[in-house]
C-alpha cells in the first residue's frame, strides 16, 4: 500500500558524487524540500557513492556546496550509502530466508548464450533463470553466484503516480534482477531501496527517467512487507530545441551559474521553482512563498524547456531587489580579478543603487561600478572616444569652469549647474552629457551622469572632465 495521508513526510534528495550538481539534479533537491516544507516534515540528503571508481570526495564536496548555496541542505547529516552495505546484504538474506529471492550459479557465457537466443527470436531478453526454482547441490560449493530477486510473473505492477498518473507494467516485462553481485556488493537497486525504508521516507520526487526502476523497486518492497512510497516522477529539463538539457545548451554546475555567470542564489531558486511548477501566473515567487503554495498537482507533465535570457531577466530583478552592502561584498572579488585590487567598498555600496538598475548578473554588475576605480587619464572605449569632437572639448571646458564654482557637490548642484551651461550655449541636455559621461567613465554607459559627478566627488570628477577639456 501507499504511504499513508496521515504520516509524516520525509522526502529525500539522492544524487551519485561522479561530478557536480547539475540543474536538474538542483531541481529535484528543491522539490523535496519544498513538499516536506509545506507538509512540516522532513527533506533529507543521501550520498549514493557506492561508485568508488567515480564518486570522489571533490564531487561530494561540490555537491554540498551548490546544496548549502541554495539553502537545500538536509535537516539532518547526509546519508551515506557505501557505509551501509552491511545492512543491504543482510536485506538480501532475508529475502534468501523467505524465499523471495534466490541464488543464481549462470555463468556470464550461459547469459550470453541467453542473450543471443532472444536475439535469434526477435523478442526481448528476459532472466530466465533455472536456479529460480532449483536449489543448488554440492558441485555448486565454492562457485561463484548473484542473489536475484523473484519478481512476480505474472498480472501487472501498477503505479498511481502522483504526476504521471496510473501506469502499469505486466509484469512478466521484468527481470529477476540482481540484488548482491558475486563478489557480495549490493547493487543500486537493492540499496536504494533499503536506504529509503530505513530513512523512513515516504514521498520519492525524482526524474521521470527513474520511472523504469520505480517498477523494479516496487516487487522489492513488497517482497519485504514494506510500506510503500508515494512516487511523483517528473519530466526533465530540456534546452530551448526541446531536445534534453545538455551541455551545449548552456547546462552546467550549479557552482557555475553562481561563479561563472554571476548568478543569486535566490534567483536559481525561483527559476528552478518555475521549470515544470506553476501558481497561477505567478512569475516573482519567494522562499516563502514557495513553501505556503508548493504542491504535486502544480507539476506539469510535460518537459520544462531551459531559458538563459528568462533566467537572467529574473537575476536582474533580485539584484535591484538585493542589499547594496551584500552586492558590493558579492562584486569586490570580480573587480579585484578586473585589476581593481582594493576598492574601496563604503563607495560602491554608495553607488550600488545605480549601478545594480542596469546589472543582469554580477559580472554587469561589476563592470558597470569600474568608472569609480579608474585611474587617470581614463582609456577610452571607441564608442566613447566618438563622442569627443572638438565642439564637445569646448562644451567640456565650459561644464568644468561652471562646475568648479559649485557651492555644494550634490545632485541638485550639479544638475542645475549642467542645465545652465547648455541652456545658455543653446544645447540640448543630450549633447553635454553624453560628452560628459565619456570624460567621466570612459564609456559611453553608465549610470545617470549627475549621480556619476556627485559618486566619483569633486575633485576627482572635475580632474576627469579636465583631461579631455580643450584648453
Amino acid at each position: 500500500m501507499s504511504a499513508s495521508t496521515d504520516k509524516p513526510v520525509v522526502t529525500r534528495f539522492a544524487p551519485s558524487p561522479t561530478g557536480y550538481l547539475h540543474i536538474g539534479g538542483a531541481r529535484t533537491a528543491l522539490f523535496n524540500y519544498l513538499y516536506a516544507r509545506a507538509r512540516g516534515g522532513k527533506y533529507l540528503v543521501r550520498i549514493e557513492d557506492t561508485d568508488k571508481k567515480r564518486s570522489t570526495p571533490e564531487a561530494i564536496a561540490a555537491i554540498h556546496d551548490g546544496l548549502d548555496w541554495l539553502g537545500l541542505l538536509g535537516d539532518e547529516d547526509p546519508v551515506f550509502q557505501s557505509q551501509r552495505s552491511e545492512r543491504h546484504a543482510e536485506v538480501a538474506q532475508q529475502l534468501l530466508d523467505k524465499g523471495a529471492a534466490y541464488k543464481c550459479y549462470l555463468t556470464q557465457e550461459e547469459l550470453q548464450a541467453l542473450r543471443e537466443k532472444a536475439q535469434a527470436e526477435k523478442r526481448p531478453f528476459r532472466i530466465n533463470s533455472e536456479w529460480r526454482d532449483c536449489a543448488p547441490g554440492p558441485e555448486q560449493d565454492g562457485q561463484p553466484f548473484v542473489v536475484r530477486l523473484k519478481t512476480p510473473n505474472e498480472g501487472e505492477t501498477v503505479i498511481e503516480d502522483e504526476v504521471q498518473g496510473r501506469i502499469a507494467v505486466k509484469n512478466e516485462e521484468i527481470d529477476d534482477f540482481i540484488l548482491l553481485r558475486s563478489d557480495g556488493t549490493p547493487t543500486y537497486m537493492l540499496a536504494v531501496v533499503v536506504d529509503d525504508h530505513d530513512m523512513g521516507v515516504t514521498h520519492i520526487m525524482r526524474g521521470d527517467d527513474h520511472l523504469n526502476n520505480a517498477f523494479r523497486q516496487l516487487p522489492l518492497i513488497r517482497a519485504m512487507g514494506w510500506e510503500e512510497p508515494t512516487y511523483a516522477h517528473v519530466p526533465l529539463i530540456h534546452g530551448p530545441d526541446g531536445a534534453k538539457l545538455s551541455k551545449r545548451h548552456g547546462a552546467m554546475g550549479v557552482d557555475a551559474y553562481r561563479d561563472e555567470l554571476g548568478l543569486l542564489p535566490e534567483a536559481v531558486f525561483n527559476y528552478l521553482l518555475r521549470l515544470g511548477w506553476g501558481h497561477g501566473d505567478d512569475e516573482i515567487i519567494s522562499r516563502e512563498q514557495a513553501i505556503e503554495w508548493f504542491d504535486l498537482s502544480g507539476i506539469g507533465k510535460s518537459p520544462s524547456r531551459f531559458d538563459t535570457k528568462k533566467l537572467l531577466n529574473l537575476n536582474a530583478h533580485y539584484i535591484r531587489e538585493a542589499d547594496d552592502g551584500r552586492l558590493a561584498d558579492l562584486v569586490l572579488p570580480r573587480l579585484a580579478a578586473m585589476g581593481f585590487e582594493g576598492a574601496d567598498r563604503d563607495l560602491l555600496i554608495r553607488a550600488m543603487p545605480e549601478i545594480k538598475a542596469r546589472a543582469r548578473d554580477l559580472d554587469e554588475l561589476a563592470e558597470g561600478a569600474t568608472f569609480l576605480f579608474k585611474s587617470r587619464p581614463l582609456e577610452m572605449t571607441e564608442k566613447a572616444a566618438g563622442m569627443l569632437d572638438a565642439d564637445a572639448r569646448a562644451n567640456l571646458a565650459h561644464a568644468h569652469a561652471a562646475l568648479s564654482d559649485a557651492p555644494r557637490w550634490d545632485i541638485e548642484t550639479v544638475e542645475n549647474i549642467i542645465r545652465t551651461v547648455a541652456e545658455s550655449h543653446d544645447l540640448k541636455l543630450g549633447k553635454l552629457a553624453q560628452p560628459l559621461r565619456a570624460a567621466l567613465t570612459g564609456s559611453n554607459t553608465s549610470p545617470g551622469i549627475f549621480d556619476v559627478l556627485v559618486l566619483l566627488g569633486r575633485d576627482e570628477a572635475l580632474a576627469r572632465i579636465a583631461d579631455q577639456a580643450s584648453n
